[in-house]
């Protein structure tokens, strides 16, 4: 028992290292797949799209920085202390409270995403993420500087309800980063492994189907870490109406890699008069 307080409180201790080590290692890790066993050949060069993704990437780091210090794990310090959320009502083992908070946590992920598809305005914010003419680990990490706060206020909002434990909220921050270069690797994973993967987890070739540019295809595998939601909503389909070699990444209406894949443009895209 002493072990294991001692192991979360080191965790506890070093969050922001312990996040920017599995970040950094996964990226690596996801980056020499790619370039070892590509799934598709790209449209745009990587010099291209990852200055402007992973620009994007360092634009939201400072802004999140600016305006949440603390960001969610400082939202959880806060709601320990004060005993706030559906956790904190109840006594329960903190194995199973943590692992009901992981899973929680990823199922209010699961309908957030499903609400920026659609709702309108909220389209218009994450369809900076889908309109990336091509997919790989960058795209994971390519979002709207004003879907990165609207996303830390409902996932504060979701905190505050639930009131998890402060490791709970760690372990699913440093899934959810992972699992979104993962699942957005241009990387190709033997048939037979995919489908034993996706039974739990979102596989490459399950989210990409996500990024097609058929609206069907596009609403559909909203999941980001647990391939269950999916099944469980119906909102899950298999594979792509024209396979994946075939498929076509990106939004109809912005096929312009000077606008899509590049910052200004990317900045730009929520107001552009094409929606």
């Amino acid at each position: 028992m002493e072990t294991l307080i001692a192991i979360e409180n080191f965790i506890i201790g070093h969050e922001a290292a312990l996040r920017l080590a599995f970040f950094g290692s996964i990226f690596c890790t996801v980056m020499i797949w790619e370039m070892i066993a590509p799934r598709r050949p790209r449209i745009v060069a990587r010099s291209v799209r990852w200055v402007s993704n992973l620009g994007l990437l360092a634009v939201n780091s400072v802004v999140l920085r600016l305006l949440f210090p603390a960001a969610a794990v400082g939202i959880a310090y806060s709601v320990a202390a004060k005993e706030w959320g559906l956790f904190n009502l109840v006594a329960l083992p903190a194995w199973f409270e943590i692992s009901a908070a992981v899973l929680l946590l990823d199922l209010a992920i699961y309908l957030q995403h499903l609400l920026m598809h659609r709702v309108p305005i909220l389209w218009r914010l994450h369809r900076v993420h889908h309109a990336d003419l091509d997919f790989d680990l960058t795209t994971g990490s390519r979002f709207h500087t004003i879907e990165i706060i609207v996303s830390m206020l409902i996932k504060g909002l979701v905190i505050l309800l639930l009131g998890p434990a402060i490791l709970a909220v760690i372990i699913f921050e440093i899934l959810l980063n992972g699992m979104a270069l993962f699942n957005h690797a241009n990387a190709s994973l033997p048939p037979a492994l995919d489908r034993i993967v996706r039974t739990l987890l979102v596989t490459p070739d399950m989210h990409r189907v996500h990024h097609s540019i058929l609206r069907r295809e596009t609403n559909s595998n909203y999941g980001f870490n647990l391939s269950l939601w999916d099944r469980f909503f119906a909102t899950y389909i298999d594979q792509p109406e024209k396979g994946h070699d075939a498929m076509t990444i990106g939004i109809p209406e912005f096929r312009d890699a000077r606008q899509v894949d590049r910052l200004p443009g990317m900045l730009a895209l929520p107001f552009a008069k094409n929606s």
